[in-house]
Parts: structure tokens; sequence; C-alpha cells
């Protein structure tokens, strides 16, 4: 049935795509179910999925953050009730997450975002104050390959395009596999490898999709590029379009940034102005088209096949792997999916050339990394650096220290590793460090745990994210992130005790039985929280927990 849906909604291809018609709520679902011919179903059930589309969300004014980072700072509650003071009770909502983690209260009004204590009088608030960057952005490399000015202006971006197009695609290509550039999404899968596997498939078309739905609650990386560095992402996702054979890309960005989908949007508008997007490129006889799509308020379209079936105006659950999305991805055509960090890499490692890249970095982490630093470092914001530093570097030197005690860092967005202070020395920023410790780096955002946050509150709200944000195709994520909240939430209340041998069942399950890594990806901190937290964790078990449950008799 998904197929049907990819090819009828395909019909009418990005320029008249079915998810922005889904998203008009007011609009008669008859109407847009015949003009795509699909069922009447298949709208209303997609619709009923994002949280932007549903009613409650509807009625209200203004949202706030209550990301992972939020919730450390413990300021959430006040940001609430000083906008239900000037807007009125009910008419508040939640929302996950906002970018501002640097800040931590945060909140969504009038269609932009704020944070830093704008709560307390909105009616001051503008757009200026939205749109100004609110954080620090430094470099810790010795080469700024993403934070650098050195390419902001249009006249530089035709430059670098008219170079490009006077080249050949499989010269280009060999640059970006020599570079050792890796996905900077978590997965850290070859970016060459997937673009050479798109080329190579057989078809008719083939698309570019640029992941801009960063919902990692402490990362903002991304928004970061799409803001101030749009021509960057943009440059990239061209590259791989033109090395492909894709004459079309889309941007999904995030429904919770607006401000993103606005400057994108603007920027893309002004480079087809120029020529420098659509038909005959520089008369190079290239042709690309670029569409810009904002989410509608879910977290699972960070998936890839997720993000492609939301595309399509299907329900955004996750698709069974293989065929691959670079064999058979949007409207069943291959596609490259790659996220906005990755594709800002690229106009660097082809300026740079591919040693010189490769040559930052250490072993198969090569290149550079943007961190997000949360408000619980001396020094919070974005900075770029060199793939392979130390953690203790990272936070010693480049953010100041913490600004208060804190006990762990979460990174990596909800599903990476819960790092104890106790276990900072000896961690590096790359892919391998993290992931031979028992960690992962994922997306290389940074929340601090303080020492006064409970841990047992801190896993219950991991299982409570999973619970909302899961897309219900696979039985463990859908109904193990239910009952792992209720376990965790019970033993809060002092109700029930939490019995370690069905908990490490649930996990298991979870772990070896999810279709992506939602599911599949909450064990890590979780089980990493277990391991190092044990004794402040041991009153809400009904066993102990220094000693593993299966080996109880």
């Amino acid at each position: 049935m998904s197929k049907n849906i990819s090819k009828l909604s395909g019909r009418k291809g990005l320029q008249d795509n079915l998810f922005d018609k889904m998203k008009q709520v007011h609009r008669d679902i008859g109407e847009v179910a015949s003009q795509y011919l699909v069922g009447k179903s298949t709208i209303l059930g997609s619709q009923q999925f994002y949280d932007f589309l549903g009613q409650e969300h509807l009625t209200q004014k203004a949202w706030v953050c209550n990301g992972t980072s939020c919730l450390c700072s413990g300021n959430q509650a006040k940001v609430k009730a000083d906008l239900e003071a000037s807007l009125g009770a009910g008419a508040v909502g939640a929302m996950t997450c906002l970018g501002r983690c640097y800040d931590a209260d945060s909140f969504q009004f009038d269609g932009n975002n704020y944070s830093g204590g704008q709560s307390a009088d909105i009616a001051s608030l503008n757009e200026e104050k939205a749109g100004s960057p609110g954080y620090r952005i430094s470099c810790d490399s010795k080469s700024a390959a993403l934070t650098s000015q050195n390419f902001v202006t249009t006249e530089q971006f035709a430059a670098a395009l008219k170079d490009l197009l006077d080249q050949s695609r499989v010269d280009v290509l060999d640059v970006i596999k020599g570079s050792g550039l890796r996905g900077r999404g978590g997965a850290g899968f070859p970016v060459g490898t997937k673009w050479d596997s798109c080329m190579r498939s057989e078809a008719d078309k083939r698309y570019i999709v640029c992941n801009g739905d960063e919902g990692d609650p402490g990362a903002f990386s991304d928004r970061y590029l799409m803001e101030q560095q749009p021509l960057r992402v943009i440059f990239g996702l061209i590259v791989a379009g033109w090395i492909t054979g894709a004459k079309e890309g889309v941007v999904y960005i995030r429904g919770e940034y607006p401000e993103s989908v606005t400057v994108m949007g603007e920027v893309i508008r002004q480079l087809y102005e120029q020529g420098l997007l659509g038909s005959n490129i520089l008369d190079k006889g290239i042709d690309f088209d670029l569409h810009v799509l904002a989410g509608a308020g879910a977290y699972i379209c960070g998936e890839e096949t997720s993000l492609i079936a939301s595309i399509e105006g299907r329900h955004p659950e996750v698709d069974v792997r293989p065929p691959f999305p670079s064999e058979e991805g949007l409207y069943k055509q291959p596609t490259v999916v790659n996220n906005v960090e990755t594709l800002a890499s690229v106009q660097s490692i082809l300026e740079m050339g591919a040693e010189a890249y490769a040559s930052l970095g250490r072993g198969r982490s090569t290149g550079t990394k943007l961190v997000s630093l949360d408000a619980g470092f001396s020094k919070p914001g974005l900075v770029e650096v060199e793939m392979g530093v130390s953690l203790q570097h990272l936070i010693d030197e480049v953010a100041g220290g913490f600004r208060g005690p804190t006990k762990a860092i979460h990174i990596g967005g909800p599903l990476g590793g819960v790092v104890p202070i106790s276990k900072v020395d000896g961690l590096d920023i790359d892919f391998e460090s993290f992931t031979d410790a028992g960690f992962l780096l994922g997306h290389a955002s940074f929340v601090c745990i303080p020492e006064s946050f409970p841990m047992v509150r801190y896993i219950q709200h991991l299982f409570e994210f999973v619970r909302h944000e899961s897309c219900g195709k696979c039985f463990p994520c859908r109904l193990g992130s239910v009952r792992g909240d209720e376990m965790f939430s019970r033993a809060i209340t002092g109700e029930k005790s939490i019995n370690r041998e069905l908990l490490d069942d649930l996990l298991d399950t979870m772990e070896q039985g999810s279709l992506c890594a939602l599911g599949g990806g909450l064990t890590l901190p979780v089980r990493n929280t277990l391991q190092y937290f044990a004794d402040e964790l041991q009153e809400y078990f009904d066993r102990d927990m220094s000693i593993p449950a299966r080996q109880l008799s």
C-alpha cells in the first residue's frame, strides 16, 4: 500500500507535493484525496500524527520548549507561568526542541523562537530579537571549515559553482571519497559511498534530500548552518545532485525552526533570480531545482525513511531496509539523504582538497565537527573542533568548565550516551572513541545533567520522549516506551518499585526488535545511567542493582 501511495504522490512531484497540501488542515480532505487519487483515510491518518496539525496545537498561542536541556535547567515552569499570565491559562503548549539550548528558557510565540529571559515581557518581542544568533560561535581547529565567513556572498557561490562544473563528476566524487567525509547526523556513513551508490542505480529520476529535521534536544548546529551559512548547505546539495544525476532536491526543515525556514527560502529565491538554480545553470547545461518543506512537529522524521514518507504525504513510518534510499527512496527513485552539516562540509573539502581535509582529525574520523554546548557550560554556544580533540580539552578550555555542579553529560541527543564526569578523561571527539567506550557521539550535542537532577527522572523523561515520538510501526518501540515510562513513573511516585530483570528484558526487546534507532537507541543512555548511577537509583528497584539481574537467583 505504501508503495502505491508513493507512486501516486510522485505524479505531482515536489513542486506540488502532498505533504504541503496535507498541512493545510482547513482544506477539504476529500478534495486533496481526489487530486492525488488516494483515500481520505490516508490524508487524515497522516495529519493526525503530527503535533502541529492537532486541534490542541491550533488553539494555542505559545509553546514552551520541553527538550532535555530545558528540562535540566529547571526554568521552564517559570517560562510557562510568564506566558500564561499574558496569554491566559490553556493558551500555552509545549514543543521539543527549539534549538536554543544555550539559554535553556526557550519558547515560541507569534511564529518566532525566543530565549534568555524574554518570557516576562512578550509585548516587547519582535522578529529582530528572534533572529539574533544569541549564542557564541567559535573555532578550536586550525581550519574553520564550517564557521568561517569566506563563503557568504552569491558572488563567491557563483565562482565556486563555475569552477565545479568545469571539472569531471568522477574526479569530484573521488575528492569527496578521498576526504573521508562521514555523515554528520550521527551514523557516520561514508558520504562518497552513498553518492556513488545513488549515481550507479538505474532510474529515470533521482533526488537529493537535505535532512534539516535536527530534532535532538541539545543540538543547534544545523540551525546555525541554515540561518548563517545557507550557501554552504545549498552548494553541497547542488554538488550532490550534479554527481548523482539528480535534477531536483528538497530541504526538509523542522517546523520548530521558523527562522531557518524563512532564511533558506529567501536565499533559494535569490539564487533562482541570479540563474544559480533552475535550468541550465551558468549556461553549463546543468539543471537543479530546490524546494523547502517545513516539518509539522515529529522527531521521527529525522530518520531518513520516515522523512521520505513525510515528504510523500504518507504516515511518517520507518521503512524496512534494504532497499536503502540510495537505491529506492523518494517516490521510489534513488535518493541521497544527507544532513545539513554533511552537505555544508562539501564546499570546504573542494576548496581545500581531499588530502588537506583528511589531514584534519584522526583515523577514520576526518575533518571538523560542530559541537553544541548547552547552558550548563560556562561558555555555552557552538564550537567547531577538529575531530579527535580530547573531550577534557573541549570541556575545560573551550567550554570553560561547568556553570554549576554537574554529574554527567548527555552527548548525541536523547539516543546518545550518558557520560559520567568520571569517564570524560580518555574520550576524544571521534566516532570510534565514543563507540569503544560504550557511548555515542551522534550529532555532538552536549547537555549537562546537574548534580541536583534525579537520574530516575532523567530515565523516565527519555522513555516519555520516545513514547511521544514513536512512529508506532514496530511493537518494541511503540509498546516498550510506554512500559518503560510506566515503570519509572510508578517508581518515582512510590507506587511500585522496578523489577530489574523485567527492565532488562524490556531493554533487550527494544534494542533487538526495533526497526530504527529511536526504540533501539534509547537503550544506550538508559543502560549508561543504570551502570554509572546505580547507587542513586537503588531505592527505586526491588533488587540489588550492583548485581546484574540475570545472575540473581
